[in-house]
Formats: C-alpha cells, sequence, structure tokens
C-alpha cells in the first residue's frame, strides 16, 4: 500500500513539472462560480446576450460517449499536448488573439488601420463571450470532471459550466476578424482556433460539442460585427481649402476616417470644439515660438521617434494604451485573468475608446483644416515627418487622453502612471515640431469629454 502511494505521488509530481499543474475534478472548487450574470451584460452589437442562446446540449447518452473520448485523450497526452494546453490556458481566451493581431500589425506596418482592427476584435470577442454566458447559465451542463471524478484534467476545473467552451468562443471570433482583416493569412487563424478548441478537449475539462459549439458561436458573431464596422466604400471628393493658417497639401490622408461606424458617441462632431487660434492672432505667435525656440535634446528627439514610430511596428498609441500585454498583466494582477468575460469587457472598452476618440479628432482636424507649425514659420525643423494632414486638433492628445482615463477606471491603482503617458505623448508632439499647444491641449479636453461617455457606459453595462 505504501509503495503505490509512492508511486503516485511520484507519477503526480512528474505531471505537475510537465503541465505546470494536474488536477481532478474532485478538488474543491474556488470562491464561487464565474459571472453567473454576464450574460445579461450589455454587448456592443447584439442586442442581449440571449438574442443567440445555443440549442441545449447533447443528452445523456452522447455525453456518455464523449466522456469515453475524453477518458482516452486523458491517456494519451504527451509533453507536446501538454504545451499547446498551456499555451492556449496563459492569461484570458482574448489574450493570444490580441497578441496575433499585435504581431501582423508590426509586421505588415499595419499603422491607422489597426485602430479599428483592435476593436473589431475584441468588441466580436466581448460580444461572443456575453452570448456564450447566457447559454452556459440556460443550459448549466456540468463539466467532465464533474461527470466523472476520476476524469484526470491537464488543468483546474473552470468555475462555469462546461457548454459552450469559453475558449472556442473566443477562438471563433478572433479568426474569424483576423481572416476578414488579412485573408491572406485566413488558412493559419483557422488552424489556431481550431488548436485552441481543441486545447480545452485535451485538457479534459469541456467535451467535444463544447468546444464544436464554442466555435461556431464565436464566428456568427465575429460575422456580425464585421458587418456592423463595414466601410461603406466611398471616398472624399471635396479640395483642400486654401488660405491664411490653412493646411497645404494634395493628398489629405485619414479624412474618410472620420466616417467610420461609432459604437457610443452620438456622431464624430460631438465634442467637436470651438476653432483654434486665428493665424494672425498674438496666442498663435507665441505657440509658433514656443516650437520654435524649443531645446530639443536626446532625450526628447527619443521620447518622440518612440511615440511617432510605435513598438513593434504599430504606432505606440495602440500598442502602449492598448498593449495586450499591459491589460493582460493588470488583469492577472487584480486575478480576472481566467474571468473570460471581465477580461474581454477590459480590452474592448479601452480598444473602442481610443477608436471613437480618434475619429472625434479626425473630425476636427478637417472642419478646420489648420496648418502644421512649419506651414506656418518654414524655418521651424521637426524631429519626426509631419504628418500628412492638418495639426488642429492632435491625435495624440484626444486619443492618448481617452485612453489613458479609461485605463485608470478599468484599473485605478495605475491611473497616475497612465496619465503620465497621455501627457508625455502629447508633449512629444510639441518637442517634435509638427503640433502647437493649442492641438495639444483641446485633445486632451476632447479626450477628457469622450472617456467620460465611456466610463458611463461601463458604469451601467451590467458589470460594475
Amino acid at each position: 500500500m505504501g509503495h503505490r502511494a509512492n508511486r503516485r505521488m511520484v507519477l503526480v509530481f512528474v505531471c505537475f513539472l510537465l503541465a505546470g499543474l494536474v488536477c481532478t475534478a474532485s478538488a474543491p472548487l474556488a470562491a464561487g462560480p464565474i459571472e453567473p450574470g454576464a450574460g445579461g451584460w450589455r454587448p456592443w452589437v447584439l442586442a442581449s446576450g440571449k438574442e443567440l442562446r445555443l440549442a441545449p446540449p447533447p443528452d445523456a447518452q452522447a455525453t456518455a460517449t464523449e466522456l469515453q473520448e475524453l477518458r482516452t485523450l486523458a491517456g494519451q497526452r504527451d509533453a507536446a499536448a501538454l504545451e499547446r494546453i498551456r499555451y492556449w490556458d496563459f492569461w484570458s481566451p482574448a489574450h493570444r488573439w490580441n497578441e496575433m493581431l499585435t504581431d501582423i500589425a508590426g509586421a505588415q506596418n499595419l499603422g491607422v488601420p489597426g485602430i479599428r482592427a483592435f476593436p473589431m476584435l475584441n468588441v466580436a470577442i466581448y460580444d461572443a463571450l456575453i452570448a456564450a454566458w447566457d447559454s452556459k447559465y440556460a443550459h448549466n451542463r456540468r463539466r467532465p470532471g464533474e461527470a466523472d471524478p476520476q476524469l484526470a484534467t491537464a488543468l483546474p476545473v473552470p468555475r462555469s459550466p462546461s457548454y459552450p467552451c469559453e475558449h472556442a468562443v473566443a477562438a471563433g471570433a478572433g479568426s474569424a476578424v483576423l481572416a476578414h482583416l488579412f485573408p491572406t493569412e485566413a488558412q493559419r487563424f483557422a488552424a489556431a482556433a481550431e488548436e485552441a478548441a481543441r486545447s480545452r478537449v485535451l485538457a479534459g475539462v469541456v467535451y467535444p460539442s463544447d468546444a464544436r459549439a464554442g466555435l461556431e458561436l464565436g464566428r456568427t458573431v465575429a460575422a456580425r460585427v464585421i458587418a456592423y464596422l463595414a466601410l461603406d466604400g466611398t471616398k472624399w471628393v471635396g479640395t483642400v481649402p486654401v488660405g491664411p493658417g490653412l493646411w497645404q497639401g494634395k493628398d489629405p490622408v485619414g479624412i474618410d476616417e472620420m466616417r467610420w461606424k461609432l459604437f457610443v458617441l452620438a456622431s464624430a462632431s460631438q465634442f467637436r470644439p470651438g476653432p483654434p487660434p486665428a493665424p494672425d492672432s498674438a496666442e498663435r505667435a507665441a505657440e509658433i515660438a514656443e516650437v520654435k525656440n524649443f531645446k530639443r535634446t536626446p532625450a526628447t528627439n527619443g521620447k518622440a521617434a518612440y511615440w511617432q514610430f510605435g513598438g513593434y511596428g504599430i504606432p505606440s498609441i495602440l500598442y502602449r494604451f492598448g498593449s495586450v500585454d499591459e491589460i493582460g498583466q493588470r488583469l492577472a494582477e487584480a486575478g480576472l485573468d481566467g474571468n473570460a468575460p471581465r477580461a474581454a469587457r477590459a480590452y474592448a472598452l479601452v480598444y473602442v475608446a481610443l477608436y471613437e476618440s480618434y475619429i472625434a479628432s479626425q473630425d476636427a482636424k478637417y472642419h478646420y483644416w489648420t496648418a502644421r507649425p512649419n506651414q506656418f514659420d518654414p524655418s521651424i525643423t521637426t524631429a519626426v515627418p509631419n504628418p500628412p494632414f492638418p495639426s488642429y486638433v492632435a491625435n495624440a492628445g484626444a486619443v492618448g487622453m481617452a485612453a489613458a482615463l479609461m485605463l485608470g477606471h478599468l484599473f485605478p491603482r495605475q491611473a497616475e502612471r497612465y496619465l503620465g503617458w497621455a501627457r508625455e505623448l502629447g508633449e512629444s508632439r510639441i518637442w517634435a515640431g509638427v503640433h502647437f499647444r493649442s492641438d495639444v491641449e483641446v485633445g486632451y479636453e476632447m479626450g477628457r469629454r469622450v472617456s467620460a461617455v465611456f466610463i458611463e457606459r461601463a458604469q451601467h453595462d451590467g458589470a460594475e
């Protein structure tokens, strides 16, 4: 008896080393069920979580057949299978899909279109998970290990019903959005989705039918979100205005982006500010002098270049404020990385606030058509290339402040840190010589007003 117990302990220890941890469904569950009310949270595109409620899961006879399949798979887990299980289990189900988008956006130098890509991805994942949570608690299917306490699982048993699988839901939604954005990579994303769903079956924490239903639900929601954000194909056909203090150029980049579809703001012009300083005013003269006389240093040039060119080849407004690592880490610190709907909510709120503040700032730019500093005074040099569009208001001011305040609402212990990022981002545009003080300060105020609308939404979406 003693030898048998010792051998069992050794086997458990070896499995622990391979898998990070091993558990059975008979292990006590922590706290309580994960977000039993999340199916009633407010989605972005769906009318409600129950709009796509799934049909009931397979009956008892089919479940018994699936359980036997899981017992067989449990005996076939090898080091490679355990590695993939751990890979897909890291942080929340949304994490790897944001990571993939970050990587491909950098590799393809996606730039500004990423401002639309990240909210598309995260709204799809969030709405799909809200629909999943509605079905989970409507059908309340027990996890495989709860039906068979002898079933060895490679992960702790999640504290939510089994049907549908949340990782498969995120995979279905995430892969469909990425395939839409990057069609030449569609096969790779589809394969990743299948692997993500399969990893939960191999781990023994969901049934095969849970994974299949999850993938299909995620893809269905992604199609809705893609349709909602579809571009109308119309292009600006106006003419660039000419006059004192107006931007000079032939191809105003980003002018069509102020017509991107909104989720929360009533219109792109909802927070349109008053006009910039008059071109012949003392205030404008003082702003020209501030930019012209700023003494650049290697540090200010470095920070200007960082915020202009970004991390991983994408704009730092996206990379820093919407960083998958930043949000993922803060969720993990708060113990929410295993809380799929709450984690997805954080990603969606930050990215959509960032997106809509960008649209609002584009509207102001093309309402006022304000010239860049060196278009007022050609002797002004810049530390980074002049952006090919008007100056007022600064995207950097609006987007940075909106994202910082949204992040600070979600993670209040980091709020001052995020505000520091927003201020440095705005100042860096003056250091670089591409913006005036009023561009940045009015941008900050626009960002504050946009973020207030999003924080209000967060306070009434059912999750707070």
